[in-house]
């Protein structure tokens, strides 16, 4: 993306323009004026990109046991499967705003639905643990792209709606990620039974997502041919150093905490359901209900965070919602079930609100591509021992008393960086860039 293009959405007015006409902004920095279909094509490619953010995760998660028999993996390769993805978030997550500025946001997006299309192509073809390592990683890579340069796709073409649009595309995430959840296992057993057929499954949705990209991209690379050449000195240093904001490092960590928690939700919730004395089939459908809880809220949250200057209170509120779903845990885990399953889907929302948060804490596209690299990569850096550690507490102590307390605890130092994040500022101010 251009400097002239940044210039042009940080001066007054150029956000109601971009509001109201996707790619106005290029427009008046000189580019040719914006296609009528394209704003409807960001829409489509928005949804379609967000519903393929977790299915190749969740519908793994559904046929791990059949897919851990079909090919021989040993205990330990089973564990380093499922700690690849937040790995991986975080590895090829800070790759994102490089290779934005080199090729723009949208052709990086589009790259990224290919790689997850191709990945879920070829890894139910596998025939050994190292080759589904390898296609899974390949897919991981494209979602690590995509999940940090969506906030930016926002930014830089609805920047006065990055509430409404971030719930949309949030709410399009947890709707897949419920989907794959949920269907996977009933699909699979409708067209045969076979592992590799349900997970193949989801490889189409993936190919769909790329036909509109391939569209926006080709559009967005007409626009960069037609806007006047930038700086290269300039456009190498485009955009805050986000490790000198505090800001930054407060979304850093609260991203970290909150998807601490909902690794934890997602790999133990069932079995605590379970020991407190919960069939099988019921605690399956209380985790289905935490993860329903994510669908219209990850619209709402984001809407409602957009309308606020300070976000602060939102963090509070979805921070002890968790503190009393782990606490009615502790308390009566199978009396209160339902109630805490609710309880702890409504805390998980605090992905959708850091997510926002994300594209209000900077003023231009290049800040929120840096600063959403910086939070995703460190955030998820963070999280990947908590769920080993829970389960480590939980074979020590023989129970879930100390885990729920550990669980609960983590909650307060999310809530304290919540109320940094949630401050009305930018990195841009806080590193020295104001105008």
């Amino acid at each position: 993306m251009s400097d002239e293009e940044i210039q042009t959405l940080n001066r007054p007015g150029a956000a109601r323009t971009a509001s109201s006409q996707p790619l106005a902004t290029a427009a008046a920095a000189g580019a040719a004026p914006q296609p009528a279909w394209l704003g409807p094509a960001l829409l489509v490619g928005i949804v379609l990109a967000a519903l393929n953010l977790r299915p190749a995760i969740t519908s793994l998660g559904a046929l791990f046991e059949e897919t851990r028999t079909g090919l021989g993996m040993s205990g330990t390769v089973a564990g380093l499967i499922t700690s690849v993805p937040a790995l991986c978030f975080a590895l090829f997550g800070v790759t994102a705003p490089r290779l934005s500025r080199r090729f723009g946001p949208a052709a990086v997006v589009c790259a990224g639905m290919v790689a997850v299309a191709a990945g879920l192509l070829i890894r139910p073809f596998a025939s050994n643990a190292a080759g589904f390592l390898a296609a899974s990683a390949l897919t991981l890579a494209g979602i690590a792209l995509t999940n940090v340069l969506l906030p930016v796709i926002v930014k830089r073409w609805f920047p006065d709606r990055v509430g409404t649009m971030t719930g949309l595309y949030s709410m399009a995430l947890a709707a897949g990620t419920s989907l794959a959840a949920a269907a996977t296992v009933p699909m699979t057993e409708a067209l045969g039974g076979s592992w590799r057929t349900g997970l193949l499954i989801w490889s189409f949705l993936a190919l769909a997502a790329v036909l509109p990209w391939l569209a926006i991209a080709a559009a967005a690379r007409k626009e960069k041919a037609a806007a006047a050449p930038a700086d290269p000195a300039a456009r190498a240093t485009a955009g805050p150093r986000v490790v000198r904001s505090r800001t930054a490092w407060a979304l850093a960590c609260y991203f970290g905490l909150q998807a601490t928690g909902a690794y934890i939700t997602m790999g133990w919730l069932p079995q605590i359901f379970r020991d407190a004395g919960v069939s099988a089939g019921t605690a399956g459908v209380l985790l289905a209900v935490t993860m329903v809880m994510g669908v219209p809220l990850a619209f709402v949250i984001p809407g409602l965070a957009g309308r606020m200057k300070n976000q602060a209170p939102i963090a509070v509120v979805l921070g002890l919602f968790g503190i009393a779903g782990y606490l009615g845990l502790y308390l009566a885990p199978a009396a209160g079930a339902w109630a805490w399953a609710v309880l702890l889907g409504v805390s998980n929302c605090a992905f959708p609100l850091v997510i926002t948060l994300i594209g209000l804490r900077a003023k231009s596209p290049a800040g929120v591509a840096k600063l959403s690299a910086f939070a995703q990569s460190t955030g998820y850096l963070i999280s990947i021992p908590g769920p080993l550690l829970i389960g480590a507490l939980y074979q020590h102590s023989g129970g879930w008393d100390l885990p729920l307390a550990l669980m609960a605890g983590l909650l307060v130092p999310q809530i304290a960086l919540g109320l940094l994040a949630g401050r009305d500022r930018t990195i841009e101010a806080e590193c020295g860039m104001q105008d």
